[in-house]
């Protein structure tokens, strides 16, 4: 069974009554940050969607109801649709908001691209994991559980030494706006070991939040596993890991991939054939 829309639409619908002015739903879509809001009926019916095109297009007529220049009718989907056949038709007609509703044509949340991205992020996290509990099985000889909680940020025991700020600004920007995917950590005895997702743990803990959603990884023979010394446990030990405050944040230079990104941009710069380049 894949993921279906009801898990990832947004139930806080920001909307318009179709009696709003022109300039009302300019001056709402100003203070928002979407790209056009449904329109609805009394009850919550829905009745159309405004985008800032059409609104552009009626600026002069900013007194005139909004139930006289939208398109009656819009795409719409039902929350217990499958998520990824919904992705596919908001991609097909350029769909970046597609209001959700009941089987009445209620008005119940929206589904957006961003809402979209968040469920791919959610769904790479597992397979990490995954992957990792098959390494570990047969590396140790043991069987591990893999669950989804909400984890203490304070408690976890880092494995990498080192993460780039420009990284952890993004992270800030997901966390921000709830599309940021779970961690992943390994539950040793009273350890809990970051093996993934260190960017997303330091930028929430720098913003204050106390816990995180997780991936965890939990021996099923947990008293045979804790007498054996892991490869992640002697990283950190390496490099004197014990909590989140002990990672380095490198200030100084750029995140890998944007270093490849502008050494590209410095190697074809100034040069008239580096669209032909190989």
């Amino acid at each position: 069974m894949g993921e279906k829309v009801h898990q990832y639409m947004t139930l806080d619908v920001e909307f318009l009554p179709e009696h709003a002015t022109v300039g009302e739903a300019i001056e709402a879509l100003i203070r928002s940050r979407r790209a056009g809001m449904p329109v609805v009926a009394d009850g919550m019916r829905l009745v159309g969607f405004v985008s800032a095109k059409e609104l552009l297009k009626s600026s002069n007529f900013r007194e005139r109801e909004l139930g006289s220049i939208i398109k009656h009718g819009t795409y719409v989907g039902l929350g217990d649709m499958d998520l990824d056949d919904v992705a596919r038709i908001m991609f097909r007609y350029g769909l970046r908001d597609l209001p959700i509703v009941d089987e009445n044509g209620t008005l119940v949340g929206i589904l957006s691209n961003l809402d979209i991205v968040r469920s791919h992020f959610e769904r790479a996290t597992p397979m990490k994991a995954e992957t990792l509990k098959a390494l570990l099985s047969q590396r140790y000889g043991v069987t591990f559980t893999l669950r989804r909680e909400t984890v203490p940020i304070e408690g976890l025991k880092p494995t990498q030494w080192k993460v780039f700020e420009d990284e952890l600004e993004g992270r800030r920007y997901e966390l921000e706006r709830g599309f940021a995917e779970p961690i992943l950590i390994l539950r040793k005895g009273s350890d809990t070991i970051l093996v993934d997702g260190h960017h997303r743990a330091l930028a929430a803990r720098e913003m204050g939040l106390r816990r995180l959603s997780a991936f965890v990884l939990s021996c099923d023979n947990p008293e045979d596993f804790e007498k054996m010394e892991i490869g992640l446990e002697r990283v950190a030990k390496e490099h004197h890991l014990a909590s989140l405050a002990d990672i380095e944040v490198d200030h100084s230079s750029h995140h890998p991939l944007l270093e490849v990104t502008q050494q590209l941009i410095r190697r074809f710069e100034g040069r008239s054939d580096w669209a032909d380049t190989p």
